[in-house]
């Protein structure tokens, strides 16, 4: 993991240094699609560490195939683990405070992560996730290989839209 660490460390210092300018500052804004703040050790940002696609791609990725609640048959969800993004922050904690674009909000235990291997799936069936499409981060779980997953608590630890998570 410290060399998948020094990569996520690397691509934070890049993201920070290209172009310091006003223009670059509103741009790299705007391509923001998730924010870490909390209990983390690294940061690019005053507070916070700001991911954008190119960043979170830079992580490994990992894919599953399930069923969910929320489609007719199972799907094949990719992005990085949790756990990954987590240490890529050196994020401490015992929860995870997550938000959604349209504001819904929900407390995932810090442990999860590691514990059922959940993705921030930025793809569905290989494309990448729209908004409109529960994107652009949506955390699932593998509901058909952890069957102790598949009640009412996962699914609605099961966040879409995820944009914020604040780690305590």
């Amino acid at each position: 993991m410290h060399a998948l660490v020094s990569r996520i460390l690397v691509v934070l210092v890049v993201s920070l240094t290209l172009g310091g300018g006003q223009a670059h500052a509103q741009s790299a804004q705007q391509s923001v699609i998730l924010t870490i703040d909390g209990a983390i050790a690294t940061r690019n940002g005053a507070t916070d560490v700001r991911f954008d696609a190119t960043m979170l791609d830079a992580l490994p990725a990992y894919s599953f195939r399930t069923w969910t609640p929320w489609f007719k048959e199972a799907v094949t969800f990719s992005g990085p683990r949790l756990q990954d993004v987590l240490e890529a922050v050196a994020a401490k904690g015992k929860t995870l405070h997550m938000v959604a674009l349209n504001d819904y909000a929900v407390d995932v235990p810090f442990d999860d992560a590691a514990g059922f291997g959940p993705l921030l799936a930025r793809r569905i069936d290989g494309k990448v996730i729209g908004v409109r499409e529960k994107g652009p981060l949506f955390l699932v779980y593998p509901f058909d290989d952890r069957p102790e997953t598949r009640n009412e608590v996962f699914y609605a630890r099961s966040i879409w839209q995820l944009t914020r998570i604040t780690v305590r």
